[in-house]
């Protein structure tokens, strides 16, 4: 009787042995660590010069828009600068290979403790501002023919964009002049006024101050009504040259020659290519979107995601 118990116990354990094995074999196991043999630089970082540390893409975004343009402007103004300070250092550093500078030749940046200072009581409320628009373009680029442009902005515009091939010579596709209008309802900076006397006006350009400077006064202009040389006593001077030497504004100018003094009105602030970003500011208080802003000002291009790891961009949707 023990015996044939003895066995029915045997026979039983036989039966359930494969079961019991197969609950080990599946298990659950801590994965193995993945080993690369090569190292991926992700998330790109910007060196600025002046700053101690490299600064992490997206945070350098912040910084830019801080310092670029006025945060009380419209959210879909402040998203496309956020799109086009991003594109403009990725492909002006090679996505983070050069370091870049953080003056207005370039962008300029401000950390987060010099906006609290710019900020004042007003901070915490800006910042979220800030945070929550630039988070909400995140990765995002502009691309001409699956290319990163150079996404030249300026401050104010005198109607009409200035063309890349106006501004430097050398045609852009994507840099044309485009209708920039009604920025006066949003901008101070529209229309200065400037005088000299005869002595600064000659001193200006290395001449000493004669009649004939007045009467052999010309210019030519661009088709955005913008000087493109001027001639005096048979020399010329480019219209970004006269710029850089009375310190004007815009190349956008008038010049009048009075009894005991010069003055120079200008329209516009900034070299007048790219976006302009008070024309952005009048275009969203329109309606118009982010990505429809920057595919105004920067003719046949895209908007795209730009992947830290991989550099591809990939379609944007229009989460504006």
């Amino acid at each position: 009787m023990k015996l044939n118990i003895l066995l029915l116990l045997i026979c039983i354990g036989l039966l359930f042995l494969p079961f019991l094995l197969i609950k080990d074999k599946h298990e659950a196991k801590p994965a193995p660590k993945l080993e690369l043999d090569f190292e991926i630089e992700c998330p790109i970082l910007i060196e600025v010069k002046g700053e101690l540390e490299k600064i992490p893409l997206e945070t350098y975004v912040l910084g830019v828009v801080a310092a670029e343009m006025p945060i009380s402007f419209h959210e879909e103004a402040l998203k496309a600068q956020s799109i086009a300070a991003r594109t403009y250092v990725l492909r002006e550093t090679n996505y983070g290979e050069k370091a870049i500078s953080k003056t207005v030749q370039k962008q300029v940046y401000v950390s987060k403790e010099d906006r609290r200072k710019k900020w004042g009581a007003s901070f915490d409320e800006y910042e979220d501002k800030l945070q929550r628009i630039v988070a909400s373009t995140e990765g995002e680029i502009i691309v001409y023919k699956d290319q990163l442009i150079t996404a030249m902005f300026f401050s104010t515009s005198n109607g009409q964009t200035e063309s890349a091939e106006s501004y430097s010579g050398n045609a852009i596709p994507y840099l044309v002049s485009v209708p920039s209008q009604s920025e006066e309802l949003f901008s101070p900076n529209v229309k200065k006024q400037f005088e000299f006397t005869n002595k600064e006006w000659a001193n200006a350009f290395g001449l000493k101050w004669s009649e004939s400077m007045a009467k052999t006064f010309q210019v030519t202009k661009t088709d955005s009504n913008r000087i493109k040389s001027i001639q005096m006593i048979g020399k010329t001077w480019s219209g970004r040259e006269v710029r850089a030497l009375l310190g004007l504004p815009s190349t956008d100018f008038t010049v009048s020659f009075q009894r005991d003094k010069v003055v120079v009105e200008t329209v516009g602030y900034g070299h007048g290519v790219g976006m302009s970003q008070y024309g952005a500011e009048v275009l969203a208080h329109d309606s118009v979107r982010a990505h429809d802003i920057l595919l105004h000002y920067y003719k046949g291009t895209e908007i795209k995601i730009f992947s830290t790891c991989l550099k591809s961009p990939t379609n944007a949707k229009n989460s504006n």
